[in-house]
């Protein structure tokens, strides 16, 4: 049953890791085959000896922080029914050794405890167990009693228990308080699509983003440690595909680019800009070869383009100010003038103004 239990479970990892490459957007068939799985796993029969064995519970509520809300729904409940399993024969079998003649049932909707005083017995249904007080001595008897099932419940139970008094609470996961600042879990291994041409993508991609966490100095060395090469490497190939197809034909130059950058040995900063997220996977494919490339690169290109237009502007005519003209647009007179001869020899040379206020551009001969 054991080994059962952990081959049902190890199929409802595999596909709810499927299924949250691609974050908590429309339901896909990953998510469909682990709902169905957990399912099975739900009605799988289990008892206190094999969930402490196997330790299936610990690795589940793993899945109630998963991306996709059904998937983490499904889990919380599967879990809670566990929960359920585990404190109900905890307290049957301390009731079963005599401990101060009490009797302990097991209630659907929560956990349950009675406390007999003064020869009567008296149950409460509620979300917690709550031992009513009779007299001085009973309560002693029962604070005892609930200390000890608590120590039990904790050193022994899969599931984390929390004793407020005398009240033993059951912790109940809540699905969507803590979803949206969860992040995905990291893939241990790359994913592949079984496209052999985007499969090949997809390797070189994360081949080169797993070489960021040896490039960079030590004060990035945990925010790099952080991310996931392999999620990342599946996202931005997806986000290419999305947008270019299949990286053959009219495609293939774009991908290129995309690929040279990130793999390009001299262009450790765009590199480890991808990973950490500064450049998000579905925005790359608009950047330019220029935003790309490594910030040693963009100052050189920088200067090569201050020098040409220091160049360009040494060989423009030489410019004169003057106000012996107004400019018919603006009436003012301050403009800069030069003259050409545009014509023949013996032809005045031709007068081109600029007005300095308003940039109006005019000629005369």
């Amino acid at each position: 049953m054991e080994r059962e239990l952990v081959e049902l479970f190890e199929k409802v990892k595999q596909a709810a890791d499927a299924a949250a490459v691609d974050g908590a957007g429309d339901s896909s068939p990953e998510e469909s085959r682990c709902l169905d799985v957990l399912k099975q796993l739900k009605k799988f029969p289990v008892n206190y000896q094999v969930l402490v064995s196997s330790q299936v519970g610990k690795r589940l509520r793993q899945l109630t922080k998963h991306p996709r809300e059904k998937i983490q729904a499904l889990a919380s409940d599967v879990v809670q029914n566990w929960k359920n399993i585990i404190v109900r024969e905890t307290l049957k079998n301390k009731n079963s050794n005599g401990v101060n003649g009490e009797s302990v049932k097991d209630e659907s909707a929560g956990a349950t405890a009675t406390a007999t005083a003064n020869g009567a017995t008296k149950s409460q249904r509620a979300e917690s167990v709550k031992v009513e007080k009779v007299s001085r001595v009973d309560d002693v008897k029962v604070e005892r009693m609930t200390s000890k099932i608590e120590e039990v419940v904790k050193t022994e139970s899969p599931f984390a228990e929390k004793n407020v008094g005398r009240v033993i609470v059951l912790k109940t996961e809540k699905s969507s308080s803590n979803v949206a600042s969860a992040a995905p879990p990291k893939l241990g291994a790359l994913i592949y699509c079984k496209d052999s041409v985007r499969d090949k993508v997809r390797e070189l991609l994360a081949e080169a983003l797993c070489k960021v966490s040896g490039e960079v100095d030590e004060e990035l060395t945990d925010e790099v440690n952080a991310c996931d090469p392999y999620r990342v490497a599946v996202q931005v190939e997806t986000a290419m595909f999305e947008k270019w197809g299949r990286s053959s034909g009219a495609q293939k130059f774009k991908y290129r680019s995309i690929m040279f950058n990130i793999k390009d040995q001299n262009n450790q900063d765009f590199r480890r800009k991808v990973l950490l997220g500064k450049f998000p996977p579905r925005t790359i494919t608009d950047l330019t070869p220029e935003e790309m490339a490594s910030e040693e690169r963009q100052k050189q290109n920088e200067k090569i383009k201050e020098k040409a237009l220091y160049n360009s502007e040494l060989g423009a005519p030489v410019q004169a100010s003057t106000d012996k003209f107004k400019c018919g647009r603006c009436k003012k007179s301050q403009c800069t003038y030069y003259q050409m001869q545009t014509r023949s020899a013996d032809e005045p040379m031709t007068t081109y103004v600029t007005c300095v206020n308003c940039q109006n551009r005019w000629k005369f001969c």
